[in-house]
């Protein structure tokens, strides 16, 4: 006797995590629903996954794309904010047995206090708005489940990756300085340890949870346990290209300066500059057969192999390029000026 596969909608599926989760589920053997902007992506689904089209951000486009269907799992990959997390509990409140809301790891507490992280670290982190909207978009979901059961369970990605999008500050403008033997930019001193999870590795984690009634009402962060410091992320990175890294290390406090509105800006700051590491006793509890399995200076030959078949998708952008080259410049600047002191010299009286 056979049960009914699970019905999964992924509210996103062409992005970094979700497109790996919808490919995963479906591989399980559940049936699987997208809703989205049915935009073109780079990262194509399985003939088996079903499409819906509308914008997360017209909530009515939604209530007409599932068309009072209840689903046994939700996933919403798009949910930013208190507002988003409201607008999903009028939605799907009654009409899912388990919604698994994304969030980020980036909300733990920065500068951290102690590592590893655990689930149970404050959130806090003052310099990102995106990491200080997550966090109100779970207090909604959270006190949701503590007034009325809903059924919701929180998860944190941390640095999650595919071979569509590379895990540095810049993506494949970055790469691409790399293959030219240009010098990229190093947040910090490049000694900082960091944790990176390739999506596939993420979905297994997060297709765990879908069945397990035991998540209900608990948050979770799903990585690896692959850390690196940023000097050798950069390294593998060129090391796969066949050239030699030439590494800029710039303090943090510099890229507002140099780019106050890049995206990347607020990630450095909040993010970026501090060790981050993870403790992921608790999802192993949970999905005891959680077991990542790619290693970053494994994966990182997928970045060529895609770059090579993808020449407009990876071309330099020019606004980031020039972000680069100017805090690049700057570096170059600071120190000519500091060498132009000479030895420090002090007098006894």
């Amino acid at each position: 006797m056979t049960s009914n596969p699970l019905q999964v909608l992924l509210i996103g599926g062409t992005g970094t995590i979700s497109a790996s989760c919808a490919r995963s589920a479906v591989a399980r053997g559940m049936e699987v629903t997208v809703f989205n902007r049915a935009r073109s992506g780079l990262r194509p689904l399985p003939p088996e996954v079903a499409q819906l089209t509308g914008d997360i951000k017209d909530p009515p486009s939604l209530e007409a794309a599932i068309d009072g269907r209840d689903f046994d799992v939700v996933v919403n990959f798009l949910c930013y904010s208190a507002d988003d997390a409201r607008s999903a509990l009028g939605t799907f409140r009654g009409r899912t047995g388990h919604y698994l809301h994304i969030s980020t790891a980036m909300l733990y507490q920065k500068p951290p206090r102690g590592m590893p992280y655990r689930e149970s670290t404050e959130r806090r982190n003052p310099f990102s708005e995106y990491a200080r909207d997550k966090i109100a978009a779970e207090d909604v979901l959270t006190e949701a489940y503590a007034s009325e059961s809903f059924p919701v369970t929180i998860v944190r990605p941390s640095h999650t990756y595919d071979e569509v999008q590379p895990p540095v500050p810049g993506d494949w403008t970055v790469i691409d300085r790399l293959a030219r033997g240009d010098e990229v930019v190093v947040p910090g001193d490049g000694t900082s340890l960091w944790t990176l999870t390739h999506a596939l590795d993420f979905a297994q984690g997060l297709l765990g949870l879908f069945a397990n009634s035991a998540a209900v009402g608990e948050a979770f962060h799903i990585t690896s346990d692959d850390v690196y410091t940023w000097d050798e992320i950069y390294e593998l990175l060129a090391s796969a290209l066949g050239v030699e890294a030439r590494l800029v290390h710039v303090p943090s406090e510099f890229f507002p300066l140099a780019a106050p509105d890049w995206n990347w800006t607020g990630g450095v700051l909040g993010d970026l500059r501090y060790s981050v590491l993870l403790d992921n006793s608790k999802i192993r509890r949970y999905v005891p057969n959680f077991v990542p399995a790619v290693a970053f200076r494994d994966a990182v030959s997928e970045f060529v192999h895609w770059r090579q078949g993808h020449p407009v998708e990876t071309a330099p952008d020019p606004t980031a390029e020039g972000i680069i080259d100017r805090l690049v410049t700057g570096y170059h600047l600071a120190a000519s000026a500091f060498a132009s002191l000479g030895p420090a010299h002090s007098t006894s009286a």
